[in-house]
């Protein structure tokens, strides 16, 4: 989704020419705030396609203006920050973010993110057949092929996997899938999840030891890529 809007909430002058420049090169539209006020008026005014978020703004903490946000903005968000602390990154993404890179991060690595959540938040919800380069899940018929063949999979197996890949791209916290897929009673057992996971690599990963669908977001969650 080139042209697409995004706004950079930052109050470092550095980090905003860096991502002006880059972000306009792969053709997109740039706009700036500087702080979490002026962030929040642009996006309820003129509503980006995206937003790059810091953490560390002078009026106000990063997570209280990522609550607000997600009170009303439903497009996408992406969190740069210097705290690479696993409980502060697990917060923001149970706060609603989409995504998180710690600074200082490879501008390949968050245009390849920023283009992972434009085309997710792009895509039709309601689509229920979704092909990937070798996996083909079929909502409706709770089906899933990988490179044209039937895989089986158990009914919490097919579960796990349908949250994630329509979550295609972003994060998700152990918390939120053991929730999402078992129930609240579940929501600290993460080695439950760790069993159930390596149990789906092993049906659609070519090389369950070099997934290259469901990657560990250590200390976090885990994240569904396309491939």
């Amino acid at each position: 989704m080139s042209n697409a809007t995004i706004l950079v909430i930052d109050d470092e002058a550095q980090i905003r020419k860096l991502l002006n420049i880059t972000l306009q090169s792969f053709g997109y539209n740039v706009t700036e705030a500087t702080t979490a006020k002026e962030g929040i008026t642009a996006v309820s005014t003129h509503p980006p396609d995206l937003v790059l978020l810091d953490l560390g703004l002078p009026d106000q903490n990063g997570h209280e203006v990522l609550k607000h946000l997600r009170e009303w903005y439903s497009n996408p968000v992406i969190i740069l920050s210097v705290q690479s602390d696993e409980e502060d990154i697990v917060r923001a993404l149970d706060h609603g973010a989409n995504d998180y890179l710690v600074k200082p991060f490879r501008t390949g690595e968050l245009v390849a993110r920023i283009r992972s959540a434009l085309r997710k938040a792009a895509a039709d919800e309601n689509n229920p057949l979704v092909t990937f380069t070798d996996l083909t899940i079929d909502f409706a018929a709770r089906a899933v092929k990988k490179n044209g063949t039937a895989v089986k999979l158990t009914s919490t197996e097919y579960t796990l996997l349908a949250l994630m890949v329509k979550n295609e791209g972003k994060v998700l916290t152990h918390q939120y899938m053991l929730n999402q897929v078992w129930g609240p009673s579940y929501k600290n057992e993460s080695q439950y999840l760790r069993v159930f996971v390596a149990q789906l690599r092993k049906k659609i990963e070519t090389d369950p030891n070099r997934p290259v669908h469901i990657i560990t977001e250590s200390g976090v969650g885990y994240r569904f890529v396309a491939g």
